[in-house]
């Protein structure tokens, strides 16, 4: 693949919360048109390296460049404005705001690639496609959502920016099989509408039914990299830095 087709790029990514350094030199990329699996286990830096990426940590050093901008030292605004989205792990739904409410307060202008050609649009009527769910509770508050509905829903709101590239941190954890199933198929549908995705994530099924590579983390360090398929073959570097 054309190196020009490198949406996200990070290089000696470090991150510290407080006096604690979690990150280490973390390289990373994410090209167009593809889904990136971050795996490691509960405290292996997954989370903090999506917050490092978007801004969302005071304490950071190292290059982190989108779509040729130099995010390194820029607030989660600024990337969100340049079309990189972020679905936390905790949701963060309006409660009080109902379905729509919530959208709406996602939404952005049209984008267009580089080459001028159009960048995926969403509307809620096409999210509520993807998301049937939801199209059945337009008018329900937040709050009054199930946790797999709430986290379907903050993906939806990010999709209203109309991103090239999310960040989705753990998307099958703590929810129900079904939802895991659907976020799956959703995921799928996402990568063939050209919107790219970098998920953090720790179940490797899940990560194998959508993920084209992957990189695998420990204690604040990338300590493998490959395809998705060399990962799920390679029991060495699973039961080292995977397994429970």
């Amino acid at each position: 693949m054309n190196p020009t087709d490198t949406l996200l790029e990070a290089k000696a990514l470090c991150a510290w919360y407080g006096a604690a350094q979690i990150l280490y030199d973390v390289d990373l990329e994410v090209r167009r048109g593809e889904v990136v699996a971050l795996m490691g286990r509960n405290g292996a830096g997954k989370s903090t390296t999506l917050k490092a990426l978007v801004g969302m940590l005071a304490k950071r050093r190292g290059a982190v460049r989108f779509l040729g901008h130099d995010i390194s030292k820029s607030e989660p605004h600024i990337a969100a404005r340049l079309g990189l989205g972020f679905v936390p792990e905790d949701r963060r739904v309006f409660t009080d705001l109902s379905v729509m409410e919530n959208l709406e307060v996602g939404r952005q202008a049209a984008r267009r690639w580089g080459d001028g050609s159009d960048a995926p649009l969403w509307t809620p009527e096409r999210l509520f496609k993807l998301f049937p769910n939801l199209g059945e509770m337009p008018n329900r508050p937040g709050g009054r959502m199930s946790g797999g509905e709430q986290q379907m829903l903050t993906v939806a709101r990010t999709l209203m920016g109309n991103p090239y590239l999310v960040l989705l941190d753990e998307p099958s954890e703590g929810v129900a099989p079904v939802i895991v199933e659907q976020m799956a198929h959703m995921i799928l549908e996402l990568k063939s509408q050209g919107v790219s995705i970098l998920l953090s994530e720790q179940n490797m099924h899940f990560a194998e039914l959508v993920s084209d590579r992957a990189y695998v983390l420990e204690k604040g360090q990338i300590r493998y990299k490959a395809s998705i398929a060399e990962l799920a073959e390679n029991e060495e570097v699973r039961r080292a830095y995977l397994s429970v």
